[in-house]
């Protein structure tokens, strides 16, 4: 074997070292950017994820806002931390079968920010590849210099000294895990909460270590799961006065309707039936009944089971946004600007995706004034969430209903940008601020995207 390719090789492995750190660092950039990430959007479930968070955030020091959380379209059970960003993978959520054990996992990542590892983990790596580096030389030092003995010697000193690099990345990595798991148990201890959570998942993923090593998820790949660490956490969780909380019913409830609403999503009804086998009839089972049967296209079956779950749940804003989509859909746009309107004015963390959906509605009504009233709604709602390349779009649109043509093209230009086609933005961007009025919100925000120059790739 070469020096290069052991080189290769030795990369490779601190590559793995690196990915450990963060689990799946490459790839997580901003949203919008983020080329290997597949996001998604959800008001109902970017709601439940706040909820948890927040008092885990607030226990940490962590300001409002300090932390972005993005959910990943992924079935398999993962959730990593890219300096204040979060990512929770669809398949986490869907697995965890109650709040408190995502939570924990929350918890856990909300260790690895305030701790700060990743960036240590970083200078290690750089340190290692540096150790690395020198060990090659070394080796080929040898081998130049020594000889057949040499020539011996010398593939042994560059393998050892990769092995001790190697190995000594993976006890700090084991150690990161370790300090997560005993700021995540006080963080659930301080805001009431039972850590017995934690104790569940990592045990489920420790069996399937043992026993379907063909189908091991990112999460566990990402956060070794030895017994001394199971038993550390189990003895750490049992010591909290909260160990014995339980999760409120109504927060389990909007546990299981998410989860269903992802099942339904992701197209698979067989999992949907195991997943509510227990209480076929539950609301749960039901709501993701009613979304599978809308994605199919059978909205007259879809609609009165939203209007029956509505009717136990009333104050449910989801409910009535998912009665809006399956009335648009239908061509009841009037009737889907009021579902729309109602969902808004329950929704407590006021949602920009609501606030865009209703400005669709409206511009579907085709009603007179009805594209001034969408520009006022889709301008609110991209206020509060200015990175929805959709919702520019429908902005897009309804500026064109209005003949501002000018405004339409800012519009797209910024759907564009945030879809992650820079260079269809820049091009719409050139095109539409000669016909702004300079220095107004809209020109400067061309003349950023005109401007913009996309980070170098390592």
């Amino acid at each position: 074997m070469t020096v290069l390719a052991r080189t290769r090789n030795l990369t490779i492995a601190l590559a793995t070292a690196a990915m450990l750190a963060s689990a799946n660092l490459a790839g997580a950039q901003a949203p919008g950017r983020a080329a290997n990430l597949p996001l998604i959007r959800d008001a109902e479930i970017e709601a439940l994820l706040r909820d948890y968070t927040g008092p885990i955030f607030k226990a940490a020091g962590l300001k409002g806002g300090a932390v972005d959380v993005y959910i990943v379209n992924d079935p398999r059970f993962n959730a990593f931390v890219t300096g204040r960003r979060m990512f929770i993978n669809t398949g986490a959520l869907a697995i965890s079968e109650v709040p408190n054990e995502i939570i924990g996992v929350l918890a856990h990542e909300t260790g690895h920010i305030v701790g700060g590892h990743q960036a240590r983990m970083r200078d290690r790596v750089e340190k290692a590849n540096i150790l690395a580096a020198l060990s090659m030389l070394a080796g080929a030092g040898v081998a130049v210099a020594g000889g057949e003995a040499g020539a011996a010697a010398g593939p042994a000193i560059a393998y050892g000294g990769q092995s001790a690099i190697l190995r000594g990345l993976l006890s700090y990595k084991r150690s990161e895990e370790a300090a997560a798991d005993s700021s995540a148990v006080d963080l659930l201890t301080r805001t009431g909460q039972s850590a017995r959570g934690m104790v569940t998942t990592f045990d489920r993923f420790q069996q399937d270590l043992l026993f379907n090593r063909g189908r091991i998820d990112p999460y566990l790949q990402s956060h070794p799961m030895p017994r001394e660490r199971i038993a550390l956490i189990s003895r750490l969780a049992e010591q909290s006065p909260s160990y014995n909380t339980a999760d409120p019913p109504e927060l389990l409830l909007r546990h299981q309707m998410a989860r269903a609403k992802i099942v339904a999503y992701s197209g698979n009804g067989g999992d949907l039936q195991s997943m509510f086998r227990s209480d076929p009839q539950g609301p749960a089972a039901r709501y993701g009944l009613a979304i599978a049967l809308f994605l199919r296209g059978s909205d007259s079956k879809a609609l009165p089971m939203i209007d029956r779950l509505i009717s136990e749940q009333p104050s449910n804003a989801y409910l009535h946004e998912m009665r809006g989509e399956m009335l648009l859909r239908s061509g009841q746009a009037k009737n889907a600007v009021a579902a729309f309107r109602r969902a808004i004015a329950l929704d407590r963390h006021k949602s920009g995706i609501l606030r865009t959906a209703l400005g669709l509605a409206l511009l579907e009504t085709r009603e007179q004034g009805s594209a001034e009233q969408a520009i006022m709604e889709l301008k609110a709602g991209l206020a509060r969430d200015p990175t929805n390349s959709r919702g520019y779009g429908y902005l897009a649109r309804a500026y064109g209903a209005t003949g501002k043509e000018h405004l339409a093209r800012a519009a797209a230009s910024e759907g564009a940008f945030y879809a992650g086609n820079v260079k269809e933005a820049k091009r719409l961007a050139k095109m539409s601020q000669p016909k702004l009025n300079t220095g107004t919100p809209e020109w400067l925000r061309m003349q950023d995207i005109i401007d913009y120059k996309p980070p170098k790739k390592n």
